[in-house]
């Protein structure tokens, strides 16, 4: 009887990660290019500017992620239709939000992540000045 409760407790973890893949196949522009190169173009350069939300360190051109495939669809769409880089752009930030650029702007958000290697070169460069500074008046003493 517990033989039988613990496979049925390891059943219900192991499931839901099972049942959550995705079986759907991918967006029709997720794989194929479109057919101008113009457009093409463009669409790839916007790709290469937007980040893929699974990888997180890899842009949706480069990402093989079902989400990915799924953006470069709508991106491809979207150029397809004659819509414009930047509202394409605006479109995806509101949706996903800013993280999904690699260049988020400034503001009350984002202030840590632009100020704060400044912040940490400061600190640093205050304590390295005042460990020197320490150093050389314990020279002086020993003297």
């Amino acid at each position: 009887m517990r033989l039988a409760g613990a496979l049925l407790a390891l059943f219900a973890l192991v499931a839901p990660p099972l049942a959550a893949q995705d079986r759907l196949p991918p967006a029709p522009y997720a794989y194929q290019q479109l057919n101008d190169p113009a457009k093409e173009a463009r669409a790839k350069a916007l790709m290469d500017t937007l980040r893929c939300l699974v990888c997180q360190g890899q842009s949706i051109a480069d990402s093989d992620a079902p989400l990915a495939g799924d953006m470069r669809h709508e991106v491809r769409s979207k150029i397809a239709a004659g819509e414009n880089p930047d509202e394409i752009r605006k479109w995806l930030v509101a949706r996903y939000g800013n993280w999904v650029t690699y260049d988020p702007p400034f503001d009350a958000a984002t202030a840590l992540l632009w100020l704060g290697p400044l912040l940490f070169l400061g600190i640093g460069g205050w304590l390295a000045f005042g460990r020197f500074r320490r150093g050389d008046g314990e020279g002086e003493d020993a003297a």
